[in-house]
């Protein structure tokens, strides 16, 4: 073990959609940037979690994984608090077992960084008194990373000129956010979330360091204008890094090993020929929406793998919290007869498939997504075109790169209602699936996913941002090492 090794603790907020990236950096960090690695886990249901995260990491003894025991706030908030509020409460309930154990770690060297998502922001303090840098992880793209700083010092003014005239968010060297695909905190400038998003922009300038989970090729002129002093990094304390793509790891089945048994129906069907639908961990929708989804994948007449929750009304990220619950219920809100009617052409998982798996295998050709930047890494690393059906947080900044920037998706369009028809569910499935527009789609998302595992290799952009930041850290061990030798050697006998 080398005196200057640094040892990095990340944190991980509640949700799949935060924990599986967080899990995916620190392995990375492990395995090519020589760091000690320990993960604490937030979570509300161990059960949800736990398996889950062991079974991904079970090869790598030394990632150590700690567990923070369940968190309930349900009795603190209101039954209709944002689900960014529950998250929030519910890591400053585990500040106090984060900060016990940082300090009784004794079978590594002292932690030398911190690195948190954008909901572990309150856990910085306790990084900072204890002489550790301080790292802020978008697992999300560079564009809503470079709005978000952007509006660490933005006149508030802007913002409300945004909201009230409808107009384009314009964003120093990036995009502009059209207000169709703006964040909710930007639609209503002074309420709750506008305020908190305002507190944690101010903070995640304020890190030692930025990570995003994206790479250089993908997004280069947000990659840019947060790098430049004389565009957006001026606003930041320390250096951005692209570090990306960083997605789950498909599990390997071992050898003697049974498929389960969606895997096995997709090793029976053509390549490319199945369409997979799944709106993320937490994405829920209304019982008609529910009802049209089926009766367009049945119109469409193509194969189909689709992951159902049961319908939550005006509750887009209801599922959020409730992954394991609800299978029963889920399967009883289909239409009648839906099952037997695709029998043969379409399998219906409830609650909860295995995702990765699904993208990777050669049978699937398109996927239906919520375009949560997890899904949309993970289906561009293994080559799939998508339907971009954005439901909540940035994922309608992720619809449009998706499809207006890098032609990758067909989007589906709002309609009146607030429902979207089973005519235009079939519509764009096929659009995707065996319409020339889809060909076309699908060879651009090859393109990207050759230019994501570029990034990743040894002289690739990402590989080299963490190799950036590990010399950051050498140093302050180094330093810091320093720094101790010295007021020993100082300090009175």
């Amino acid at each position: 073990m080398t005196a200057s090794k640094p040892h990095a603790v990340l944190l991980a907020s509640p949700g799949m959609g935060h924990i599986i990236p967080m899990v995916e950096l620190g392995k990375r960090l492990l395995t090519h940037h020589s760091f000690h690695v320990t993960i604490f886990v937030v979570t509300t249901d161990s059960a949800t979690t736990t398996s889950q995260i062991l079974r991904q990491t079970s090869n790598l003894s030394s990632l150590n994984i700690v567990h923070v025991p369940p968190i309930d706030v349900s009795d603190k908030l209101p039954p209709n608090a944002p689900v960014e509020l529950r998250i929030g409460l519910t890591i400053v309930e585990s500040l106090p077992f984060l900060s016990s154990s940082i300090t009784s770690i004794n079978n590594f060297p002292p932690p030398s960084a911190l690195i948190v998502d954008i909901f572990g922001l309150p856990a910085l303090p306790i990084a900072r008194d204890l002489g550790m840098l301080t790292y802020v992880y978008f697992a999300t793209s560079a564009w809503f990373s470079a709005v978000t700083v952007y509006f660490s010092d933005t006149n508030k003014k802007v913002i409300e000129t945004h909201a009230e005239s409808r107009q384009p968010l314009s964003i120093p060297g990036c995009t502009p956010v059209r207000f169709e695909d703006t964040l909710e905190s930007f639609s209503s400038p002074g309420g709750i979330m506008y305020e908190g998003h305002l507190r944690a922009a101010k903070e995640i300038v304020a890190a030692d360091g930025i990570l995003m989970n994206t790479w250089q090729d993908l997004e280069p002129a947000a990659t840019k204008a947060l790098r430049e002093d004389g565009v957006l990094g001026r606003f930041t304390k320390g250096e951005v890094y692209a570090v990306g793509p960083l997605v789950r790891s498909v599990e390997k089945i071992p050898e003697g090993g049974k498929k389960g048994g969606v895997l096995q129906w997709l090793d029976e069907q053509p390549a490319e020929s199945v369409i997979y639908v799944s709106f993320g961990s937490g994405g829920t929708m209304s019982a008609n929406q529910m009802r049209e989804v089926a009766l367009g994948l049945e119109l469409s007449r193509q194969r189909f793998v689709w992951v159902v929750r049961p319908p939550r009304e005006g509750d887009a990220s209801g599922a959020f919290f409730n992954v394991a619950s609800g299978v029963d219920a889920a399967m009883s809100y289909l239409p009648e007869g839906f099952v037997e009617r695709t029998e043969g052409v379409g399998v219906v998982v409830p609650m909860w498939a295995p995702q990765a798996e699904i993208l990777e295998h050669p049978a699937t050709g398109g996927f239906v997504t919520h375009c949560g930047w997890n899904s949309v890494l993970e289906s561009v690393e293994n080559g799939v075109p998508m339907v971009a059906w954005p439901l909540y947080a940035e994922q309608k900044m992720n619809a449009f790169m998706l499809s207006e920037e890098l032609g990758v998706a067909v989007r589906v369009a709002e309609e009146g209602g607030g429902v979207v028809g089973r005519e235009q569910v079939a519509e764009v499935v096929r659009r995707v699936m065996v319409e020339e527009e889809g060909a076309a789609m699908r060879n651009k998302v090859k393109e990207l996913k050759l230019s994501g595992e570029k990034a990743l290799c040894m002289f690739g952009s990402s590989h080299h941002s963490l190799s950036e930041m590990r010399k950051e850290c050498e140093i302050h061990v180094q330093a810091s090492s320093s720094s101790s030798s010295s007021s020993s050697t100082s300090s009175p006998s």
